[in-house]
């Protein structure tokens, strides 16, 4: 099973969620329509997390 082009949009999106761009920006770059469906596909993972909460 290869990696399609949804699977590189959707870890695109994550990353770079993670990396605090602006959620409108990071929209205008993923092409989602609906903020909505940005955040469907937007998963920041758990060391990212825990960096943040710690400060």
């Amino acid at each position: 099973m290869g990696l399609t082009f949804h699977d590189l949009r959707h870890e695109a999106t994550s990353r770079f969620c993670e990396k605090a761009i602006p959620m409108m920006t990071v929209q205008a770059i993923t092409g989602h329509k609906l903020t909505q469906m940005l955040k469907r596909y937007t998963h920041i993972s758990g060391k990212v997390l825990v960096d943040v909460v710690r400060g």
